[in-house]
């Protein structure tokens, strides 16, 4: 679907004026600060903060979002300390949120609004982790946080805050690990993780646009979306590479597979997996791979995968992307409570949402066997090719 031309420019614009990401990472760090300070509060998600103890001894910051009232209901006037006096929902389950920023980027602040709407949204608790950033924690620092948060979380080992009806600890079968962009790295790889080790097993995994790749040089990737998309919309090819490079202690991280998920030989045993990728995100291809590759040994049954249509990267924080945030979270909901999605429009291709739907923007069911594109614009599989298979492997 063309994106819309002005904004199209501005983008196009703002990409070429963008600072290096190797340089500006703290100064990007300070900005995000002051737009989580200006961040208006959400009426209707109560706010705890808690601490998950790592093994080395480090106090990893936790945020706990919990719904107080349903979403589309006026949020409770009154109040006491424990939320008797006004009818609070009870949780469907928790999410598990890692959040985005090339791992080098971002954090509990600058997700807190985000995070309470998903929560509100979703009428889930939210915990969003706070793992520690690169470059001055590199792999497998964040990987490592990340699991060991899920792990106590799995094991009824943190200590949360009660939910309105009094419940502490979740139960195990109902937590969703959730992650954006380098989140959703995370996410993938603490699946990764916790099958190979044996101490918890996620049921259910969300990704949204993640990095599961690890070449975003446009003469070598494997993915024409790489190109396509890597030097217009925001995110570039050359900030990923950075941001790789960044987040890397050798060479050799390249090919693990907790930090390029698709590098894996064995993606078997992985949990129930929705991903999401952007039609304008350099991470387009490797994402929809990645869907693929999941599917064809857990089963299709197992895996979801939807292009969101005129998505960019980034754009869960993006107040003005509307449409884009309520077309993921009804692909959310429909994955995770089975909530209807609307028919197609007369004429519409199928598989894409109705453009007179107007509570849902467009995002396409992708076909994964056959969801990259050449240059002409071509559909080629991203199973084929000899590029692909001696890059990345396969199963």
């Amino acid at each position: 679907m063309p994106i819309n031309e002005a904004l199209f420019a501005a983008m196009k614009a703002a990409s070429f004026v963008k600072p290096n990401a190797r340089k500006s990472y703290r100064l990007q760090r300070m900005a995000e600060e002051l737009i989580a300070r200006a961040a208006p509060a959400n009426p209707k998600s109560r706010v705890d903060d808690a601490t998950a103890a790592m093994p080395d001894g480090h106090a990893l910051p936790l945020r706990v979002f919990t719904p107080v009232a349903p979403y589309g209901a006026p949020p409770p006037k009154t109040q006491t300390e424990d939320g008797s006096d006004v009818p609070i929902p009870t949780p469907r389950g928790t999410i598990l949120f890692f959040h985005g920023g090339g791992w080098v980027t971002g954090g509990i602040n600058l997700y807190t609004q985000a995070c309470a709407h998903m929560a509100v949204r979703l009428q889930r608790r939210v915990i969003s982790v706070e793992y520690r950033l690169a470059p001055e924690y590199r792999f497998p620092t964040a990987a490592e946080d990340c699991y060991e948060a899920a792990r106590q979380l799995f094991a009824g080992e943190l200590e949360l805050p009660a939910t309105p009806a009094g419940e502490g600890a979740p139960d195990p079968n109902d937590i969703v690990l959730f992650g954006d962009s380098a989140g959703g790295n995370l996410a993938a790889a603490v699946s990764l993780m916790a099958r190979d080790r044996g101490e918890f097993m996620p049921r259910t995994q969300m990704l949204l646009y993640p990095v599961v790749g690890n070449d975003y040089n446009p003469d070598t990737s494997p993915f024409e979306s790489v190109r396509s998309n890597g030097t217009d919309y925001i995110l570039t090819a050359q900030d990923m590479a950075d941001y790789v490079d960044m987040y890397r202690s050798s060479v050799q991280d390249l090919t693990n597979p907790y930090f390029a998920p698709i590098t894996a030989h064995n993606l078997s045993g992985q949990p129930r997996t929705l991903v999401l990728s952007a039609e304008y995100c350099p991470l387009r291809d490797e994402d929809e791979a990645y869907a693929r590759r999941l599917q064809l040994v857990n089963g299709d049954h197992a895996v979801s995968c939807y292009r969101v249509s005129n998505g960019v990267h980034g754009y869960l924080l993006n107040t003005s992307a509307v449409e884009l945030v309520a077309t993921t979270y009804r692909l959310i909901e429909h994955f995770l409570d089975g909530t209807p999605l609307a028919a197609p429009a007369a004429g519409a291709a199928g598989g894409t949402a109705g453009a007179a739907d107007t509570t849902m923007a467009a995002a396409s069911t992708v076909s994964t066997a056959s969801t990259a594109s050449s240059a002409d614009g071509a559909p080629r599989t991203t199973e084929g090719g000899a590029a692909w298979r001696d890059v990345l492997g396969t199963d």
